[in-house]
């Protein structure tokens, strides 16, 4: 009987793991593993002002397929204002009957170099044994929150199905929190608040989520993910209430006082003598500051690499100028100290990058930005001077901080500003092309303008390029006319790499086999640029779609009829048109030449699905027309 029982209850254990198996296999057929519990502990404690904050965590997954041990390798990231306790991680095999667990046992350390505002983070990576289909693993950890201000969102969600999500936080009665929620409309989401001792509790829990689809150049997971971010408002010490990031004003209190004592020391006499060099031949301000913000540009070099509060607070100037490299905050430290040495004002100056979706006003923490930048005022016009990037006009922010909200300090006091978004005649291709046909090959010669955001992508992809055949092979994929054989045979450049001036190429090409001689008649596609096809998006598409910055195209196209030939069939001119998108088309016969002309002005750099559905409507249309084509007969 003893044998039988076991047996018995071996058999259910098994038929319960091989149907939970085959339920998730089932139920998330595109998914490698399901996270069958993840469950989320923050507590907040609270001594004679002092907070103390741990963060529990704990996840265990189940791998549904044989890509599981692709799936092995793990990485945690934590740093100064997230030390990494506790860690215990296994993984449970199973061989059909039963699991057996097989624990981590060694974990390796190394720096996390990225590009955050904050970078002193670091990474423990490990690898869970034996996996397979089938398999689960747990994970179990802690973190030590060493500051306040810097608690982070909770989702419920992700890029995998979660099966069972709970997160609680506990708190000291004396601490106030507020909760701001995004996405959250659609999510089925319980929450709880209750009173335990000296302690408010607060839980939400959420069932059965399915997996988020991840589709190219959709906005950051922030801006579709639903999630939650706590706020500590304030606190209580022996009965007195004590702000702490009450709003954006004690946000821009906490920043503004690690930076109002920077740059106190006595200025390097060689940064005064070539502060002096640059501006000694300007006429005006403005130049003063262009010839200062580019120097930056060219000669620090941009390197994020900082340690706790140091991801915060600016390094000296006079140590920036030595050393020729900083961060965001650095670049913005000696250019604020450059313009005040030419008798200029600057303005320190917070910016979240577009990857962050949250206004100041609706998350005041440290959350709602990652980057620092320099403004400067002339004439009731805001200049936006970030110097890691390079080849950045003065009128011209980053791409990535267009549309952004910017924190600008003045002192005790500060400014909410919006960035611009830079329109698209501001960055544009004006490609104007003669061709002439020989039999079924055209041979051609181009100039092309570059302008804005355009010319300075192409400038960072030539920085690395000092071959002239590799110039050139840069090129024929750049310049790209009409189908795979089209070649540069030679080019000029006017203007590379200059700030201030437009970016001119002009170039000889040819296409083979372009043309088509049928008889007494030459067929030829006038549209050698069908760029307007790279932005259409998917019709199943789920979710918006982001662009670097809004852009315009011009081509001219200018086809010498070869001798003895006249236009039999020409194109009617046409016009496709939204407050998104325009495509316009254009033909003309003039003497011995037709002139094709194409506009195209994507006037955008966020698509939400609907307006996708707009812009693919006129993309279709555009696409019939680039069928069109010439016909030359003879006389």
């Amino acid at each position: 009987m003893k044998k039988l029982s076991v047996i018995l209850f071996l058999f259910v254990i098994w038929n319960s793991n091989s149907q939970e198996l085959e339920k998730y296999k089932g139920l998330y057929p595109n998914a490698v593993f399901v996270r069958l519990q993840q469950e989320i502990v923050i507590t907040i404690k609270l001594n004679d002002g002092n907070f103390t904050i741990t963060k529990d965590i704990f996840e265990e997954d189940l791998y549904l397929n044989e890509s599981a041990n692709y799936n092995s390798k793990r990485s945690l990231s934590y740093s100064s204002f997230f030390d990494l306790g506790k860690i215990e991680a296994s993984s449970l095999s199973y061989d059909g009957k039963k699991y057996s667990e097989t624990k981590v046992t060694e974990f390796s350390k190394k720096n996390d170099l990225n590009d955050s505002f904050y970078d002193d983070s670091k990474e423990v990576s490990f690898i869970y044994p034996k996996l397979a289909k089938g398999s689960k693993t747990n994970l179990k950890l802690t973190y030590n929150i060493k500051n306040p201000r810097f608690l982070s969102a909770f989702f419920f969600g992700d890029f995998y199905p979660v099966i069972n999500n709970k997160i609680t936080i506990i708190a000291d009665k004396d601490i106030t929190l507020k909760f701001k929620e995004f996405n959250t409309e659609k999510a089925q989401i319980d929450f709880q608040k209750k009173k335990k001792g000296r302690n408010n509790i607060y839980t939400w829990s959420n069932k059965n989520t399915n997996e988020y689809d991840i589709e190219g150049n959709a906005p950051n997971y922030k801006s579709i993910l639903p999630h939650i971010i706590p706020i500590i408002t304030s606190y209580k010490v022996k009965k007195e209430e004590k702000k702490l990031l009450d709003g954006v004003d004690g946000l821009y209190e906490w920043y503004y006082s690690l930076v109002e004592n920077i740059n106190k020391d006595e200025d390097n006499q060689e940064l005064v003598d070539l502060v002096k060099e640059l501006t000694q031949d300007k006429t005006s301000d403005l130049e003063k500051v262009k010839a200062i913000y580019y120097w930056t540009q060219q000669n620090i070099k941009y390197i994020a690499f900082e340690y706790a509060l140091g991801g915060f607070i600016p390094r000296e100037a006079n140590d920036v100028f030595k050393k020729k490299y900083g961060d965001c905050k650095d670049n913005s430290s000696i250019l604020y100290k450059m313009l005040e040495i030419a008798g200029l004002k600057g303005n320190l100056t917070w910016i979240g990058t577009r990857s962050i979706p949250y206004t100041y006003e609706e998350v005041p923490t440290p959350a709602v930005d990652n980057h620092m930048i320099l403004s400067y005022e002339e004439n009731g016009k805001t200049y936006y001077l970030d110097a890691t990037g390079r080849y950045i006009q003065i009128d011209y922010p980053s791409s990535f901080i267009q549309g952004k909200e910017a924190l600008v300090s003045y002192g005790g006091e500060y400014k909410i500003k919006e960035v611009p978004i830079i329109p698209a005649n501001l960055n544009t291709i004006v490609d104007s092309t003669f061709i002439k046909i020989s039999g079924r090959d055209i041979t051609g010669k181009s100039s092309t303008k570059l302008t804005g955001y355009i010319k300075n992508n192409l400038f960072y992809n030539l920085e690395n390029v000092r071959k002239q055949s590799d110039i050139k092979e840069l090129y024929n994929k750049r310049f790209s006319k009409g189908n795979n054989k089209f070649l540069i045979k030679s080019f000029e450049e006017i203007n590379k790499f200059s700030y201030e001036e437009d970016f001119f190429i002009n170039y000889n090409f040819t296409i083979d086999g372009y043309a088509q001689n049928i008889g007494s008649e030459i067929f030829i596609n006038p549209h050698l640029n069908k760029l307007v096809s790279l932005f259409k998006t998917k019709k199943d598409r789920k979710y918006g779609i982001e662009f670097d910055y809004k852009k315009q195209y011009s081509y001219t196209n200018i086809i010498e009829i070869p001798e003895g030939y006249t236009v039999d069939y020409m194109p009617e001119s046409t016009t496709f048109k939204d407050d998104l998108i325009t495509v316009k088309f254009s033909y003309k016969v003039d003497g011995n030449k037709v002139i094709s002309q194409q506009e195209v002005i994507l006037n955008f750099i966020l698509l939400s699905v609907k307006q996708q559905k707009t812009v693919n409507t006129i993309i279709e249309k555009a696409e019939k027309a680039y069928k069109e084509i010439i016909i030359l007969k003879k006389k």
